[in-house]
């Protein structure tokens, strides 16, 4: 086998063994408070906009940021208009789409894409991810999520009595991304590079490698249509709290976006899914683990503050409340939160979050709200940038973060802040860098390139020399960089 790249899940050191702080950024369309889009900063039309989305990826870029993230509520509402009102999510781009756009218009950011594996089939997602690495220069990265709204499922037609629950998803979701692997898989890396034109012979057959897949879930007999991804699989992704989901990430995922409140929780979370990686043969190193931030800066604590609450005030409670699925709108919203609610199919871990920040602190339904859906769970800093530098270097310095996936509440102008005054504060501390590492975004975020396991050093036909004669044996790899010849009389697998 090949020695050039380690396996995905060695456990040998990576190439630079010294920690990065990485950091991403989640944009949504207004931002993530849920009133963003009425605050009088935010856009003033929800209707598509390409050049918007341009902007504030190359800001993203202009700062360094090692990661572009788009989530994805694919069919959520179905056609319940009465969820659909007042939802900021509607109307979005739908994320493959959009960063195969944006990988035209930036040079070095990654661009991670959500695709629910509930809705697709491994072979079009494969197809789609090799297209945007090679399209972006190995910039991709898959965001892998299983869930399952109600709302989605019958936009897709999905019979109630066959969906699955939520841990045969996440079993699903595993078959699906190994057979994407196997599917990028069925070529090695430079497969295309030698097209011998003389002999009119087009592929060597050695560098193909057909999949046979026949699983609980899925079946596929073929040869993925497009080349080797550049990096050799996009960077995956994953998000989630629950059991089940620490599990996933730590058999597959090489970035977990999660969630945290406190030190004390990330520091848990960090180390129970950093512990679970050694029984699938892996370093530590080989997973990034960057939880949710959100920021409100302002140039004194105090003009945070009155930031915070201007956004505050805008959240409408006269058309109810649903918070991860519980639909609250029945009980007094100054009351505890019921203590009999059932637990939800989809963001299980979110939930349990919720009901122990309500419990911990003995929360009314409206201070929950206030208080978890402005960054949905996760940290918020309001305060000065070196309030949230000082944030960034304890959780990053205590092992409770790789880094982080800033989720800015309002936009475009909380993320300017951001920019303008907490990556400086970080570069001058010397936490983040002020230059891109690598050419890919594996190699910037540090993860080794997955070596194709087809591929090995073997001399598969003999090279034809200018007579016509078989020159002298020699080996020859079907890896990137390397040099092959191919035979046109034997091991043609097409010709022109």
């Amino acid at each position: 086998m090949s020695t050039d790249f380690a396996s995905p899940y060695s456990t040998a050191p990576l190439r630079e063994p010294e920690r990065r702080l990485s950091l991403g950024v989640f944009f949504m369309k207004f931002g993530h408070h849920p009133a963003a889009w009425r605050h009088p900063e935010s856009p003033g039309s929800g209707d598509p906009d390409f050049a918007y989305w341009v902007r504030l990826t190359q800001l993203a870029e202009q700062a360094k940021l090692h990661t572009v993230f788009l989530a994805d509520f694919v069919g959520s509402f179905g056609a319940d208009l009465d969820k659909l009102e007042h939802r900021s999510s509607a109307a979005n781009f739908e994320p493959l789409t959009l960063m195969s756009a944006l990988a035209a218009v930036t040079k070095r950011i990654g661009l991670i894409a959500t695709v629910n594996t509930n809705f697709t089939e491994p072979y079009n997602v494969a197809r789609a991810f090799s297209s945007l690495d090679h399209l972006s220069g190995g910039r991709a990265g898959w965001n892998v999520v299983s869930s399952l709204s109600e709302g989605a499922a019958r936009s897709f037609g999905l019979p109630p009595d066959e969906t699955l629950d939520h841990p045969s998803r996440y079993e699903r979701a595993g078959e699906f991304v190994e057979l994407a692997k196997s599917l990028w898989d069925s070529w090695d890396d430079n497969s295309f590079s030698f097209i011998h034109k003389e002999s009119g012979a087009y592929l060597n057959r050695n560098t193909a490698h057909p999949v046979h897949h026949e699983g609980r879930y899925f079946t596929s007999h073929s040869l993925l249509d497009t080349a080797r991804p550049v990096q050799g699989y996009p960077v995956l992704v994953q998000a989630g709290n629950s059991d089940t989901g620490k599990e996933f990430a730590a058999r597959i995922a090489e970035m977990v976006y999660c969630s945290a409140q406190s030190l004390e929780i990330a520091r848990a979370y960090y180390a129970d899914v950093k512990s679970r990686l050694a029984k699938y043969g892996r370093h530590p190193d080989s997973l990034r683990i960057t939880p949710g931030l959100g920021t409100i800066i302002g140039s004194s604590e105090a003009e945070a503050q009155d930031k915070f609450q201007q956004l505050q005030s805008r959240i409408d409670f006269s058309r109810g409340v649903n918070l991860f699925g519980y639909d609250l709108s029945r009980h007094d919203l100054d009351g505890p939160l019921p203590d009999n609610l059932p637990e939800p199919e989809n963001g299980k871990g979110r939930a349990r979050q919720l009901r122990d920040l309500a419990r911990r602190e003995n929360l009314t339904i409206r201070q929950l709200v206030l208080r978890f859906s402005i960054t949905r769970g996760h940290l918020l800093v309001v305060g000065t940038a070196k309030q949230v530098a000082d944030k960034i270097e304890e959780w990053y310095t205590s092992h409770a973060a790789d880094g982080f996936n800033v989720v800015p509440p309002l936009l475009p102008g909380g993320f300017e802040d951001f920019v303008t005054h907490v990556v400086p504060e970080l570069q001058r501390r010397g936490l983040f860098r002020r230059e891109y590492q690598g050419s890919t975004l594996r190699e910037d975020l540090g993860l080794v390139r997955p070596a194709n396991p087809h591929t090995h050093t073997v001399a598969p036909a003999p090279a034809v020399g200018i007579a016509g004669e078989p020159e002298s044996d020699r080996d020859v790899s079907s890896r990137a960089g390397s040099t092959v010849k191919a035979d046109p009389r034997h091991e043609v697998l097409a010709t022109a």
